[in-house]
């Protein structure tokens, strides 16, 4: 029977290729094990080679780093060889086996020692081999180790690597080869004969280019002042010399020797003469170009806010940029009232020196900034001082201006006692020997305190204040107390002048002070919406303090009625959504506008408590036209956004259910205004059943849109048959006029929305709106008139008391309670001009593409009519 049991060659021929890869394997292994030191060795020195640092160090350190780096070599080269071994078959064969399992390969080669004449115990011994030989043919190459981490700790390889690689990158292996340049007087650079190279590197600051010195023929040369001069010369030693008196340098007996001679780098600090002497050389006279000074001055009169903030604009200039600048504020002792507490000599102190605000954007060789600061709490407030600014420029020079003789601003204070305080503070601020006279006074004012005092805790303030000023007095007041009182003595005065009002004015202040920035920087929505809220909270709580005071202070609302403004929390919040409507459609310059007459009339206001009594029919009927005038406004907004939903399909189901959510919520405001609300809101239950998207018929759309137009158009009608003020004056003709041209431009904008013609209702709509609004003023001017002669109307009996109202900038009123003024706003006689302005900004602001889509339109919709 022919013996079929499988011979270990004949198993192994199946594992040829595979012992093969797994000992190429282990050779790279052991290759990377034993010469990764040299490796890394050779890609550092390649690296540095190739970024040219040879080229940058003197020959000397060139020559000592190759052959510190030759050496470094070779011993690395030895410790491989040494460490490196060869690895053999069977060493392979093992590295094999070891990954399979029952090690088949090992098997193979075992011989059987039991039973080995025993036919069956044969019979199972070939099967147990032919089974090892099935699993050794199912051997795959093992892969290498060339992870190394132990032996390289710091990972020096991936540092020599990256370096290497940048090298590529960013360097030139052509740059590596000049290396051999640097070989001795029999190099190549010795056969070629001396040569010589040269760059001119101006300061940074001149932004001006550097200049190859070997490509400018001999003759006058023009460098900046600070220039770098850098020449290398190549050759033999000795075979060129460099010759010059531009960098201030000594000049020695013998020139430099060696390597400092064949590289030289200085500055040039005056004009004067290059020269390189020997074959090839030049002769250059180099002409400084002049570093002017900066110049700086005043560029107009000092302001200064209520608050004692002073604004002072200055210009600057220089010829490569002006880099810093200050402003120097010293006492001008010799023109003080030296009277009362500034008889005696003052305590020397440090000039005040402030930071001059520096453009970013701009080019600092010209420009113009505010110097802003408040200095109320100085010890010179209030005195006279002389400022001189300064400004500094890259090299250092200095340039001022002429000293400005003003009186350093400060907070002005109104109340006596208030003043009183703060004159003690100047005087103790002065100096530290008026502190026993400044006690004294101190306590003179507060010898009856029931009588100046309004707020018992100023009062114990200002005791524990003069008790802390005596007691430091008499052991020796040090500077320190000083301040510390002086710190104390302000508080008490601002105490005095605002009394409870000031933590609710700051910050009301604060927020209409944000709110103002926001608009300018062009802040998100979701900004605007938390600074109207703190706005709102702020404006709450100044009201709320105020008429607090008014109450303790025994103040009535009618004694002061004639002289303050009157205005009820309900035209507050009014003013307050108009504002936020503004800055939503993008009237930004509108919008601050707004504001600043709120400011202005929270500064001077007597708030009204409650609701303001029982409306007059005047003013309901000012109110139901403003509903009508929103609802209108938010129709022709919805027919907007549909009219995008035909050429923007896609957005038309997320626009279109985020505008019938708003109109929705228009339409709950207008529900609550009586009967008004109830016939309007019927007509809008009728087209809130539908929602935009969820029918996807656009003709559904605009019969519900059409619907609820002409049910505005009956509600307009109902407002206009019980309109007060409409009798035989122009104004109520006028208004009457108005309101019927709107009625008509409605029912317009009802059949052009049936008609699916959403640009022609757009148009009708906004027709509309315009006339209402006229409508509405001169309504105002027909009871206004009316009010002044309450014989006309009985109406007007309850207002004819209220006097001459004037807002905060001396104008009439508007009627009715109302908000605002119809007094023509554009004073002057160049009306035309202003138009033509407004008309100019329209057009540039439609030309900015920036904006959104939604704006764009408006402003061309405006350009349009107008």
């Amino acid at each position: 029977m022919t013996d079929r049991t499988p011979s270990v060659e004949t198993a192994l021929k199946a594992l040829r290729w595979p012992l093969r890869l797994t000992r190429a394997g282990m050779v790279a292994e052991r290759l990377t094990l034993a010469f990764w030191p040299l490796f890394s060795l050779l890609l550092s020195v390649a690296a540095l080679l190739a970024f040219g640092v040879h080229e940058m160090v003197p020959h000397g350190w060139v020559l000592g780093g190759l052959a510190v780096s030759g050496l470094a070599t070779v011993v690395a080269l030895g410790l491989g060889i040494r460490a490196f071994r060869w690895p053999c078959r069977a060493e392979a064969l093992d590295r094999l086996d070891r990954t399979l399992p029952g090690r088949p390969i090992a098997a193979l080669g075992d011989i059987q020692a039991v039973g080995a004449g025993d036919s069956a115990s044969e019979a199972v011994w070939r099967a147990h081999v032919i089974r090892m030989a099935e699993r050794a043919r199912a051997a795959k190459a093992v892969k290498p180790d060339l992870r190394v981490a132990a032996r390289d700790p710091y990972a020096l390889r991936y540092v020599a690597l990256t370096a290497f690689t940048v090298a590529l990158v960013f360097g030139s292996l052509w740059r590596a080869a000049t290396v051999t340049d640097l070989a001795g007087a029999g190099g190549a650079a010795l056969a070629a004969g001396p040569s010589w190279e040269g760059w001119v590197e101006p300061p940074a600051y001149t932004a001006k280019p550097s200049l190859y010195l070997n490509d400018i023929d001999a003759g006058p040369l023009t460098v900046p002042h600070g220039s770098r001069l850098t020449l290398r010369l190549y050759g033999e030693v000795g075979a060129l010399d460099v010759r010059e008196t531009v960098s201030g340098r000594p000049i020695p007996e013998a020139g430099p020797e060696g390597a400092d001679a064949m590289a030289q780098s200085f500055e040039v600090v005056r004009p004067g003469e290059l020269a390189i002497e020997g074959p090839g050389g030049r002769i250059w006279q180099i002409v400084l170009t002049p570093d002017r000074a900066p110049e700086i001055a005043l560029d107009g009169p000092l302001s200064v806010e209520a608050n004692g903030q002073m604004s002072q604009p200055f210009v600057a200039e220089d010829d490569y940029g002006v880099v810093a600048g200050r402003a120097t504020i010293t006492l001008d002792a010799a023109t003080v009232d030296r009277r009362f507490g500034l008889v005696a000599e003052p305590d020397p102190r440090e000039p005040l020196v402030l930071d001059l605000p520096m453009t970013i954007t701009g080019d600092r060789r010209d420009f113009g900034e505010t110097l802003i600061e408040n200095l109320s709490q100085h010890p010179w407030a209030g005195l006279p001082v002389q400022m001189v600014l300064s400004a500094e420029d890259a090299l250092g020079q200095q340039g001022a201006s002429a000293p400005e003789t003003m009186v350093l601003p400060g907070r002005r204070f109104f109340d006596p006692l208030a003043r009183a305080v703060i004159e003690q503070r100047r005087d103790l601020l002065w100096t530290r020997d008026n502190g026993a006279r400044v006690a004294r006074l101190l306590r003179a004012v507060s010898h009856r305190p029931d009588e100046v005092f309004r707020d018992e805790g100023a009062y114990l303030q200002l005791r524990v204040a003069i008790r802390r000023l005596e007691a430091g007095v008499a052991a020796g007041l040090t500077p320190e107390t000083q301040d510390e009182i002086a710190a104390a003595l302000w508080d008490i005065a601002v105490l005095i002048e605002e009394g409870d009002l000031s933590d609710a004015a700051e910050r009301l202040r604060r927020a209409q002070e944000r709110l103002a920035e926001a608009m300018k920087n062009g802040a998100s929505d979701e900004e605007i919406a938390e600074l109207m809220q703190e706005l709102r909270e702020a404006m709450q709580d100044y009201m709320r303090q105020l008429a607090q005071q008014q109450q303790q202070d025994g103040q009535q609302q009618a004694q002061n009625q004639q002289d303050m403004q009157e205005i009820t929390g309900d035209q507050l919040e009014q003013m307050l959504e108009q504002l936020q409507q503004l800055m939503e459609e993008g009237r930004m310059a509108e919008a601050q506008q707004l504001l600043e007459m709120l400011r202005q009339m929270m500064e001077n206001m007597q708030i009204t408590q409650g609701q303001g009594g029982q409306q007059t029919p005047g003013q309901q009927a000012m109110e139901g036209l403003a509903e009508t005038l929103r609802e209108q406004q938010g129709l022709s907004d919805e027919a907007f956004r549909n009219l995008q939903d035909q050429f923007n399909p896609g957005q038309q189901g997320q626009q279109g259910q985020q505008g019938q959510q708003g109109q929705q919520g228009q339409q709950g405001q207008g529900q609550g205004q009586g009967q008004q609300g109830q016939q309007f809101g019927q007509g809008q239950g009728q087209g809130q059943g539908q929602q935009p998207g969820t029918q996807g018929r656009e003709g559904d759309l605009g019969q519900e849109l059409a619907d609820r137009q002409r049910a505005l158009q009956r509600e307009l009608e109902r407002q206009q048959q019980g309109l007060p003020g409409l009798g035989g004056s122009p104004e109520g003709e006028a208004a009457r006029d108005a309101l019927d041209r709107a009625g008509r431009a409605m029912g317009e904008a009802e059949e052009a929305l049936r008609g699916d013609d959403l640009a022609g209702a757009l148009d009708s709509q906004a027709e509309a709106m315009e006339a209402l609004r006229e409508g509405m003023r001169n309504l105002g001017e027909a009871l206004a008139q009316n009010q002044q002669n309450p014989g006309q109307q009985g109406e007007g009996m309850g207002q004819a008391q209220a006097g001459d109202r004037r807002d905060p900038l001396g104008r009439e009123q508007g009627a009715m309670g109302r908000v605002g003024t119809d007094e023509e706003m554009l004073q002057g006689e160049d009306v035309y001009g202003r138009a033509r302005e407004l008309l100019d900004e329209i057009r540039r602001r439609s030309g900015e593409q920036e904006r959104p889509d939604i704006e764009l339109d408006y402003l061309r919709r405006l350009l349009d009519r107008f």
